[in-house]
């Protein structure tokens, strides 16, 4: 049994760009967290299915496309009906502002918007998901 961190890193929605979602999952595979990226195009009910599956202690999700209040909350909808809240949920992308204080309302756990950098993902990473007990 792993007693690694996992996280799933997974693109909603029909958003094309996964750079930054590949740099961001390498980052935290280098830093020693078990990583399963999802691939582009990910449902949220694929998402949530994954991080079940995968029994992840994290979800990272990647969105650029401008639907992150939607994504966001139906990942964590889902969650919730699944009864595995207690996968942390965090994100990044393109996202203003101003919906930063609803996406933490809705129980998001951190957004990181550009500029962030990947030593400081895998820090947060690090400080705020459970490690798994072997």
């Amino acid at each position: 049994m792993s007693s690694r961190v996992r996280v799933v890193v997974a693109k909603p929605g029909l958003d094309g760009h996964d750079r930054g979602a590949k740099v961001v999952a390498r980052a935290l595979r280098d830093a020693g967290m078990e990583v399963i990226y999802t691939g582009l195009h990910q449902t949220p009910e694929q998402i949530v299915e994954t991080a079940i599956q995968e029994d992840a202690d994290a979800v990272g999700l990647s969105v650029l496309s401008g639907a992150h209040m939607t994504l966001f909350r139906r990942v964590l909808e889902l969650l919730d009906e699944r009864d595995a809240r207690d996968i942390v949920v965090f994100g990044g992308g393109i996202i203003p502002d101003a919906d930063l204080p609803e996406l933490e309302q809705l129980g998001v756990a951190k957004i990181f918007t550009p500029g962030a950098t990947t030593q400081s993902i895998v820090e947060w990473v690090r400080s705020n998901v459970a490690q798994p007990v072997s």
